[in-house]
């Protein structure tokens, strides 16, 4: 992330607010075209019903009604990672991050298939379903998330997940931590375990420490938070120390790759980590962020590289091995876009307007993307980071001079904006993705 200190100045919360608008012109711009061009309509499955997956799916049936859109989501209910750490604080329920499908199946028409994707044949254009149908499709685009790579770190599996959760798909993950804390004793440790690069949301686990700090200090002020990780920087890095400096003094301690951070073997059981020097840390909550990939369908789909993630043509992000399959969102390498639920939708968007330009026979438009990563010290104190994105030279580059960084030095009452500003963005992407507002 880029280390750009900007005044948080009034011109720059409108670009905040019209960050969303940015990233859906380029989609409606080219459905729009096709639309009127009289196309003829096709068959669309998408895969995933997170940020970029439902997204793309609204957005193609805006563009052309008349193509035949199916989604494949299992969950009839989709809990997003943003704001999952206001329920690890005790601030939101997890039902107020919930969102579910009705308004893509009755507004826009989409068939909604609750059933597992298990396999793709990209030569018969057809996906299996976990509940025995075969699907096919003219185009596919995926949004599969990520998975977790276990045993990357030594003893963390599936099953050691349930002891020590990762909590990196919110869910049953994020209810499972949240029990961990709840049973912590005043004086207690919480311990995170955090990867190095590329994972879903960089500023996310510190984020976390933030919140789960919020509650501690409240219900068990005398317990301490140690940051274990494998890298010596991360996302807002200054923003975030100077903030839990000045709100929880030093009841958080963040450990780089350079000082022993990098844990390499986990005891779920015991809830105990070891570094990579041989320093053995013990918790009363653990909470172990792994290594990660692109979901396992995307390699099923033989989508994805050497590295686990998938590449893809950076105009209308087709797969760039595979023809007729779009991936978007945290799956994808499209760095600098960093891997979050903003990115996710805005991808959506233009890989609709692709599919939707492709099945007329006519040409996408160059996109522009934008991403505001917003994160809570505490639930009044917000700080964030904002980018634009364009193609150049077959490549996503950052454009010089949009965005930046919240002020390092800035009033009380900035924070708060701030704060507001992040529900105000999870309220209208929310709406914008599901129908749904909350």
């Amino acid at each position: 992330m880029s280390d750009i200190k900007k005044p948080f100045s009034a011109s720059r919360r409108q670009l905040l607010k019209g960050l969303g608008l940015a990233s859906v012109l380029p989609a409606i711009t080219a459905c729009a075209a096709t639309v009127t061009s009289g196309s003829s309509a096709g068959r669309v499955i998408v895969i995933g019903g997170g940020f970029g997956g439902a997204t793309a799916a609204k957005y193609i049936k805006r563009g052309n009604p008349a193509i035949d859109v199916t989604l494949i989501e299992p969950n009839k209910t989709f809990y997003t990672c943003p704001f999952s750490n206001l329920v690890l604080a005790g601030e939101r329920q997890l039902d107020s991050i919930g969102h579910n499908y009705e308004e893509l199946k009755q507004v826009y028409g989409v068939k909604v298939v609750h059933a597992l994707a298990q396999d793709i044949d990209p030569v018969a254009h057809t996906v299996s379903l976990s509940d025995g149908q075969t699907l096919g499709y003219d185009k596919l685009l995926m949004s599969p998330g990520i998975d977790m790579r276990w045993n990357a770190i030594e003893g963390y599996d599936e099953a050691a997940a349930e002891l020590a959760p990762h909590a990196w798909k919110a869910g049953p993950q994020t209810l499972l931590l949240r029990q961990q804390l709840e049973a912590m004793q005043d004086g207690d440790t919480f311990i995170m375990s955090v990867p190095g690069n590329p994972f879903r949301c960089p500023p996310g686990p510190y984020e976390r420490a933030s919140l789960v700090a919020h509650y501690l200090k409240q219900h068990k002020p005398r317990s301490k938070i140690l940051i274990l990780d494998a890298k010596d920087n991360f996302s807002k890095q200054g923003l975030f120390t100077a903030g839990w400096q000045s709100t929880y003094g030093d009841m958080i301690e963040w450990v780089g790759l350079s000082n022993d951070g990098r844990v390499v073997r986990v005891d779920a059981a015991r809830r105990e980590v070891e570094t990579e020097f041989g320093t053995r840390h013990k918790a009363a909550a653990l909470n172990v962020i792994p290594p990660q990939k692109a979901g396992f369908i995307a390699e099923r789909a033989g989508v994805t590289d050497a590295t686990g993630w998938v590449p893809v043509n950076p105009v209308t992000f087709e797969s760039a091995q595979v023809k007729d399959i779009y991936v978007v969102g945290d799956a994808t390498v499209a760095a600098p876009m960093p891997k979050s639920g903003f990115a996710a939708n805005a991808q959506g968007k233009v890989a609709a307007s692709a599919i939707v330009a492709a099945l007329a026979g006519v040409s996408p438009l160059e996109p522009v993307w934008a991403n505001t990563c917003y994160s809570l010290i505490n639930p009044d104190y917000g700080i964030s980071v904002a980018a634009v994105y364009k193609v150049e030279d077959n490549q996503i580059i950052s454009v010089e001079g949009a965005g930046g960084l919240s002020a390092a030095e800035a009033s009380d009452d900035i924070r708060r904006s701030e704060a507001a500003y992040a529900v105000g963005w999870y309220n209208a992407i929310s709406q914008d993705t599901w129908g749904t507002r909350r």
